[in-house]
């Protein structure tokens, strides 16, 4: 009996997330979405597994042509050794070079975000990342999206 996951056991959400990062929408107005992949320990990996990981106060920045997740909390992993790994290292983001061009220009030219969004387990069991070209909103106009939500759902409620 053998199924696609390989017999890994999938989250409550059943789509293989991780963590995801709901303040990201709420904070930035998220213009584009890249899918990237990590580089990784197998201590983290494993660790990401037990569901362990949180990306609130995470960033994503490019340097010297190469893109890196900074701040990403992946607690230690519990059954792990002396070659455990640090909480909080930055990792290195895996990207096409010129998906990394198009990051690098819109952020110095446009001044706009990479936000991590999303952190999940790929179809194939690796760990994949969802990154979002942002922008930040002013208070005001998170109140505007907020205003808007409420009147959509009050608006779909009625209609029903």
């Amino acid at each position: 009996m053998s199924s696609k996951s390989g017999g890994r056991k999938k989250n409550s959400a059943g789509d293989g997330t991780i963590a995801e990062n709901r303040r990201a929408r709420r904070d930035f107005e998220v213009t584009q979405t890249f899918e990237a992949g990590l580089v990784l320990q197998g201590t983290e990996v494993k660790s990401l597994r037990e569901g362990k990981a949180n990306l609130a106060h995470s960033f994503a920045t490019v340097r010297d042509g190469e893109a890196f997740l900074m701040n990403a909390d992946i607690p230690e992993y519990s059954g792990g050794n002396r070659f455990n790994h640090k909480a909080t290292q930055p990792r290195k983001v895996l990207l096409h070079r010129r998906e990394i061009n198009k990051l690098m220009a819109a952020v110095q030219r446009e001044g706009m975000t990479l936000v991590p969004l999303k952190l999940y387990f790929h179809e194939n069991g690796r760990v994949k990342l969802l990154i979002g070209l942002a922008r930040g909103r002013k208070k005001a106009d998170r109140r505007d999206v907020e205003k808007r939500r409420d009147w959509d759902r009050q608006k779909a409620r009625l209609l029903r």
